[in-house]
């Protein structure tokens, strides 16, 4: 149980390493030819959607921001 355990903690973990390097990809790319597929301004309209929902948004951060940390 723990080997399945440590196995998907590990899939998980690449995963998530996989998606941050898209998104940071996506941000440079977007940069350099215009925002061709879209990623800044969809993170604009993220930013500003938890802006505008106050205090949620900054719990959400916050929540985020932890377990981006692990």
């Amino acid at each position: 149980m723990d080997k399945a355990i440590k196995t998907i903690t590990g899939v998980l973990s690449t995963l998530t390493d996989l998606a941050i390097h898209l998104l940071v990809a996506g941000v440079v790319i977007g940069i350099l030819y215009n925002d061709v597929f879209g990623v800044i301004g969809n993170i604009g309209s993220a930013m500003g959607t938890i802006g505008d929902n106050g205090l949620a948004g900054l719990i959400t951060i916050a929540v985020v921001a932890m377990w981006m940390k692990k």
